[in-house]
C-alpha cells in the first residue's frame, strides 16, 4: 500500500533524487519480515538502490547538478518518489543504459567489486566460483569476472538457469540440485580448485566451499540463505592457507562506499558503456505492485534483477 511521507531532508553533501525506479534486493524481503532493520538514521522504508533525476543538491555538492540522471546506492528509502543520499554514493548513468534499468546497477556492482576484488583479492589469471549465478549479484559477478579475463564457474538451481549463466560468460554452470559443485569444480580445474568463491548460501555450504578452494584460496560470504552456522575444518584452513571472510554493505561508512564508487567509475563504467557487460533485467513492476515483485523474488524463479518503476 502506498503512503505519504515528508520529503526527505538532505544535508550539504547530499543529492535529492526524484526516483524513476528502484532495484529489489533480498535485504528488502528480510526488512519486510522484520529481520533486517534500517541502520540508525537511515530511512525506515526499503530500497537499497534507485535511479532518477537530480532534483536538488546540497551547498557542498560539486559533482552533480539539477537535472542530471543518476543512480545511487542507498541505506534505505528507494521505494519512494524522492530519496536523499550523500554524493559519494551517487553515480552518473552509463551511456546506453536506460533510466529505469540503471536502478539495477548500484547494489550489485558495489557488492561484487568490494567482495570479489577487494576482500577476495581476485588477481589476473585466477578463477572464480559464483554461487547463485542467476541472482542480481550472480549475473553481475559472472559478467564482470569474465570481462576482466577470469575463468568463472557458477551454480544455479535448474538447467535453464545454468544455460543462462553460461550465456553470460561462465565457463561452466553447475546445477546444484543434480550435481556436486565440489566434484565438478575440482574436475574442471584439474584438481586445483578455485581461487575465490563468492557465496550467498552461508552455513550449509561452508565445509564444501573449503573443499572447492585452491591452495591460498579465499571464501567471501555475503549472505546466509542456507543458515548462519556451518562446520569449519580448521586443519584444512591451516594446511591450504585459506582465507574465510565476508561483509555486509548497508551499514558501511560513506568513505568506504566512495572509494568503491571511484573504482567502479574507473574500471566498470567503461565496460557498461561499451556494451561488454550489461544489467540483466528479469522483470519490471509498477511501484504499486511491490507485493507481486517480492513474490517473484521469493519464488527464486527470476534470472537477473527485479525492478520497481514509478509509472
Amino acid at each position: 500500500m502506498l503512503t505519504e511521507r515528508p520529503l526527505p531532508s538532505s544535508g550539504p553533501h547530499d543529492v535529492l533524487i526524484k526516483v524513476a525506479a528502484a532495484g529489489l534486493n533480498r535485504a528488502d524481503i528480510l526488512q519486510r519480515r522484520g529481520a533486517y532493520p534500517s541502520p540508525p538514521g537511515a530511512p525506515t522504508n526499503p530500497g537499497l538502490e534507485a535511479s532518477g533525476t537530480v532534483e536538488a543538491v546540497g551547498a557542498q555538492v560539486r559533482e552533480f547538478k539539477i537535472g542530471d540522471t543518476v543512480c545511487a546506492l542507498l541505506q534505505g528509502g528507494g521505494y519512494s518518489e524522492y530519496c536523499a543520499v550523500h554524493e559519494g554514493q551517487v553515480l552518473p548513468i552509463p551511456r546506453g543504459i536506460s533510466l529505469v534499468h540503471a536502478a539495477a546497477l548500484p547494489e550489485a556492482f558495489f557488492t561484487v567489486w568490494s567482495n570479489v576484488f577487494e576482500f577476495g583479492r581476485l588477481h589476473p589469471g585466477e578463477t572464480l566460483l559464483v554461487h547463485g549465478g542467476t541472482s542480481g549479484i550472480g549475473v553481475t559477478a559472472i559478467q564482470l569476472g569474465t570481462a576482466l579475463g577470469h575463468t568463472v564457474f557458477a551454480t544455479a538451481g535448474s538447467d535453464e538457469k545454468c544455460r543462462a549463466c553460461e550465456s553470460l560468460g561462465a565457463k561452466l554452470a553447475i546445477n546444484y540440485k543434480t550435481q556436486d559443485f565440489v566434484e565438478e569444480v575440482t574436475k574442471a580445474t584439474d584438481g586445483r580448485g578455485v581461487n575465490v568463491i563468492l557465496d550467498m548460501v552461508g552455513g550449509k555450504y561452508l565445509s564444501r566451499n573449503l573443499q572447492a578452494l585452491a591452495v591460498e584460496g579465499r571464501l567471501v560470504m555475503i549472505a546466509s540463505q542456507g543458515g548462519t552456522k556451518g562446520e569449519l575444518d580448521v586443519l584444512r584452513v591451516m594446511q591450504r592457507r585459506l582465507t574465510v571472510t565476508g561483509s555486509t554493505l548497508r551499514a558501511r561508512e560513506v568513505e568506504f562506499k566512495q572509494s568503491i564508487k571511484k573504482k567502479l567509475l574507473d574500471n566498470v563504467w567503461p565496460l557498461l558503456e561499451s556494451g561488454r557487460i550489461k544489467p540483466v533485467i528479469d522483470s519490471v513492476y509498477a511501484m504499486k505492485d511491490v507485493a507481486q515483485a517480492h513474490a517473484r523474488m521469493e519464488s527464486s524463479e527470476h534470472i537477473g534483477k527485479i525492478l520497481l518503476e514509478w509509472r
